[in-house]
């Protein structure tokens, strides 16, 4: 499926941060990306966080065994156009057959970076002995980075967590793992998957990892303001950040950091009706990809996520929760002029 998209290129432009990053043969001038999200990095939201400043995106998570069905909701996930770039895909798995044959359908496309995923903490995930339940077998995950890294032909990188919970906190040795195997990168969520999203960060694990590895290192874990990103980079001293939750609602997120960094200006916060141009362009985008129901029910979370802090939200949250139609949705987000920004 190709997709043109609504926002325009020339929004696209890439930003010096604080310094350039290298993974494998790939050099990026920014050092903050944007991190892929289950049910949330789709097209539409990854073009509109680039249209902010985020030059390096990932396609959600994949699951090999999905791949290998070819199943038409994963070949959508695949979709990208040429404003898109650079673009990484990340792999879910843990059978090294089911692995092998995701990455041959991998790599008929063309992305800049494969990131295999040892982090996710999701119960479905970690039953099948995937994501984050990969950080209690050490060896069989660097088998598999092993079998990663020489099957696919783009840079290879790995996400893990702190640990998989406060008593078996391992990075540091999961790192030296993946580094051993080949990987290029590593990008770390600071909490362990019994954490999940709870609780805090642990910078002084990620800073642990940091001095364990030649690496580059990509720390996450609630990077959701400009200032949060430079404790993380000061704290840990990590090569880059990668913001997940902190773009949920907040593409604008990308332009404070780079505003922040650039000189130290802290950017207002965007005005009603800002907000609101930016949820119909966001919303017209989505109906252009899934089409109009599906549209709607995907930019039901989108909705709430746009709308936190604003005054009267709740009864405006109820009107999108229960839109059925094009129509009704951009009722429900044109009504943000008649709210006000809680300070």
């Amino acid at each position: 499926m190709r997709y043109r998209g609504r926002f325009p290129p020339e929004g696209n432009v890439p930003y010096t941060g604080t310094s350039m990053l290298k993974i494998g043969n790939l050099k990026l001038n920014s050092n903050v990306m944007l991190a892929p999200m289950a049910g949330v990095s789709d097209l539409p939201f990854r073009l509109l966080n680039r249209r902010f400043g985020c030059e390096m995106a990932f396609i959600e998570m994949l699951n090999c065994r999905s791949l290998s069905y070819k199943s038409k909701k994963t070949q959508e996930m695949l979709s990208t156009n040429h404003e898109d770039k650079p673009l990484g895909v990340q792999l879910l798995g843990s059978n090294p057959k089911f692995v092998l044959k995701g990455l041959e359908i991998l790599n008929k496309h063309e992305f800049d970076v494969l990131d295999f995923n040892a982090a996710c903490p999701a119960k479905k995930v970690v039953a099948r002995g995937e994501g984050a339940a990969l950080l209690k077998e050490p060896r069989k995950l660097k088998e598999l980075l092993k079998a990663v890294v020489k099957n696919s032909r783009f840079p290879v990188t790995v996400k893990i967590r702190s640990g998989w919970d406060k008593d078996s906190v391992n990075a540091q040795d999961i790192a030296r793992h993946a580094e051993d195997a080949g990987v290029k990168a590593l990008f770390i969520h600071g909490r362990t998957k019994m954490q999940g999203y709870s609780g805090s960060v642990d910078y002084g694990v990620i800073k642990g990892v940091k001095s364990a590895l030649k690496i580059p290192l990509i720390a996450s874990g609630d990077i959701h303001s400009a200032q949060l990103a430079k404790k993380m980079f000061d704290e840990t001293g990590c090569d880059a950040v990668a913001v997940a939750r902190g773009a949920l609602g907040n593409p604008w997120i990308f332009r404070e950091i780079k505003s922040f960094f650039d000189g130290g200006a802290i950017l207002p916060k965007p005005d009603r009706r800002e907000i609101k141009n930016i949820m119909l362009e966001h919303f017209n985008a989505c109906v252009d990809f899934h089409g109009e129901k599906v549209a709607v029910i995907v930019f039901r979370k989108f909705y709430s996520w746009y709308t936190l802090g604003l005054r009267g939200a709740r009864q405006l949250r109820k009107l999108a929760c229960d839109a059925k139609s094009k129509n009704e949705m951009a009722d429900a987000i044109k009504l943000l002029d008649k709210a006000a920004i809680l300070v």
